[in-house]
């Protein structure tokens, strides 16, 4: 299934706005992504209102039922109820941000209609961020907690009354994590490629909304790394439609530049035969005739330039681009390798 997405880049050079990035709901988005594969063992709040008053998680997840084996490394650690603290790349996570987080989760505790109605034993809370809070880290193990990193990127924090870990994202394993690797400031062009591979394979409705809002965000994030992948690799759909802007700019200076280069050339081939002509017909007669010839062939073989720059930039098949300008395969590769020297 192909997606159909919005343009998110603007053109080259335009002065972008200074908006801020909309980081919380690419990570809810990012999350739920992650833990796609229990969808229907597991129910996700945004923004889950702790009182009347506005005091909010960023993200409650419910287990549906008990005893739900967790596909995702990340929720190895999940019970009943799990609250999720995230911190964007501009923000910092200290040590009271720690236990605000573990209040979050006493507070949601008491809202039950009965008493004890949430176990506590049916608590966890987890703490997100792209980098290592290593000072934060420090902190807690002067506490007297315990760190323990129980895979890539997981710290578990033994000694609490609930069980925490802290996620760090950009540690995490680039296979099993494609969703949350992107959603940092430094996003590798590796993970990148990943995510929009699997971005276009997504065939649930609610995956691609999803994925949309992961683009968004990263895209704006790490402009540079995106069109890296989108100049060096064959684009999936997704970043296709999401690049559309630059690559309709870049198709337009290619265009132009194939006219150019196609004019001059037919030029002086018309030159050339007109001048052979003239010798045969009259000199005057020839070099019109020539000109005349010469500029339609330049022409044409602008348009075999423009393809030639769409297959090398991988926005076009080589066999489409064959097809369209009228040659076999073998031709057109005869001329791609004639324009390459």
């Amino acid at each position: 299934m192909i997606f159909e997405w919005r343009s998110f880049m603007e053109k080259p050079n335009e002065r972008r706005p200074s908006t801020k990035i909309q980081w919380h709901p690419a990570f809810c988005a990012a999350a739920e992504l992650e833990l796609r594969f229990n969808k229907d063992d597991l129910e996700f709040k945004r923004e889950y209102n702790l009182s009347k008053k506005p005091l909010q998680m960023d993200l409650l997840i419910i287990e549906k039922r008990k005893g739900v084996q967790i596909q995702n490394e990340i929720g190895k650690i999940f019970r009943g109820h799990n609250i999720i603290e995230y911190k964007s790349p501009d923000d910092g996570m200290t040590i009271d941000d720690f236990f605000k987080t573990l209040g979050y989760a006493f507070l949601y505790k008491g809202l039950g209609e009965k008493v004890n109605q949430i176990p506590l034993r049916e608590l966890t809370v987890s703490l997100f961020r792209a980098s290592a809070p290593k000072e934060l880290l420090n902190q807690i193990s002067k506490e007297g907690y315990i760190i323990e990193r129980q895979s890539p990127g997981i710290y578990y924090v033994n000694g609490l009354s609930v069980p925490t870990q802290i996620v760090v994202t950009n540690e995490l394993n680039s296979k099993n994590h494609e969703s949350l690797k992107v959603l940092s400031k430094s996003a590798q062009t590796d993970d990148i490629q990943r995510f929009t591979e699997l971005a276009s394979a997504f065939t649930e409705p609610g995956d691609k909304e999803k994925a949309d809002a992961v683009l968004q965000v990263s895209v704006a994030a790490n402009r540079k790394n995106y069109d890296k992948v989108r100049r060096t690799s064959d684009m999936c759909e997704a970043l296709r439609e999401l690049m559309k802007e630059e690559i309709e700019e870049e198709l337009k200076k290619s265009r132009d530049k194939a006219i150019q280069e196609g004019l001059a050339q037919g030029l002086a081939q018309g030159l050339e035969q007109g001048l052979e002509q003239g010798l045969e017909q009259g000199l005057e007669q020839g070099i019109e005739q020539g000109i005349e010839q010469g500029l339609e062939q330049g022409i044409e073989q602008g348009r075999i330039n423009q393809l030639i720059d769409l297959v090398m930039q991988n926005l076009l098949p080589i066999e489409t681009a064959a097809q369209c300008a009228k040659m076999t395969l073998d031709e057109f590769k005869v001329a791609m390798e004639k324009k390459e020297n």
